[in-house]
């Protein structure tokens, strides 16, 4: 937790990434909101021992649990508060899931390079269908071919130097192998279904601001430009940069979203 607002922020980490990637925000919102970061499974520091399946009704339970053992800023309990969402890569899925089920409790939205605007045929292969399930477990313990794959298909510019680049930097040791293999599985029910998000976005006026790099090769700003056309409730920026926004030195960027 960080900040002692009067508004509570549930903030969702990247792949790899935890909970403390969002403190230093605080110097700059600290005064506005109460920080929640949470790190999901198998991350930072939660201990995760109930199997590889973690739904999005879980993280609403424990979102509701957290809001009535926590005191409001403003006193009392934090039942019936309205919330907002921050979310990074990954933790961008988690939010926008959150956004299409829970709308009603939620006042803003941040998304930063968010995952899940787009469907990965390769992503749904492998943690949607037995086939691909079994794949996906097989290649994370023998990576050799799909190493061979990558290397040939980045050196015939199939496939862009910057994603081999960081597909290695996951893939060469087999204990990040085996994480990559149970972060995903495990969170292979959060899937946002994006035109329901359009229309909750609508009905319920939620503010909704994007934030992309525009040398970003992981997330693409045009994954966003369907959300475009409601100018009134959802606005998109893109700066120069890659993906690795959550720094320090965009703090200035991230800021301005909460505001504007």
């Amino acid at each position: 937790m960080y900040g002692s607002g009067e508004k509570f922020l549930f903030c969702f980490h990247g792949y790899g990434e935890n909970a403390e990637s969002f403190s230093f925000l605080e110097t700059l919102l600290g005064k506005g909101y109460r920080f929640i970061s949470i790190d999901l499974p198998f991350h930072g520091s939660t201990k995760w021992e109930d199997g590889l399946l973690f739904t999005p009704n879980d993280l609403i339970d424990i979102i509701q649990a957290l809001l009535l053992l926590l005191p409001s800023p403003t006193g009392g309990e934090g039942q019936g508060v309205r919330f907002s969402l921050l979310g990074y890569s990954m933790g961008g899925r988690v939010a926008l899931q959150l956004l299409q089920l829970f709308p009603h409790e939620i006042e803003q939205v941040v998304l930063i390079a968010p995952d899940g605007l787009h469907k990965n045929f390769w992503y749904w292969f492998s943690t949607q269908t037995w086939m691909g399930n079994k794949l996906f477990a097989f290649t994370m313990k023998h990576p050799g071919l799909l190493f061979g794959l990558m290397n040939t298909a980045g050196k015939l510019n199939l496939l862009n130097k910057s994603i081999v680049k960081i597909a290695h930097y996951y893939l060469d040791d087999a204990n990040e192998r085996a994480l990559l293999y149970k972060r995903w599985i495990t969170m292979r029910k959060f899937r946002p279904h994006l035109y329901s998000i359009k229309s909750v976005i609508k009905q319920n006026k939620i503010p909704v601001r994007f934030l992309f790099g525009k040398y970003d090769q992981i997330i693409l700003s045009k994954r966003s430009n369907f959300l475009k056309e409601d100018k009134e409730n959802i606005q998109v920026q893109v700066i120069e940069a890659g993906h690795q926004l959550l720094k320090e030195k965009y703090a200035s960027e991230i800021v301005n979203l909460f505001y504007q």
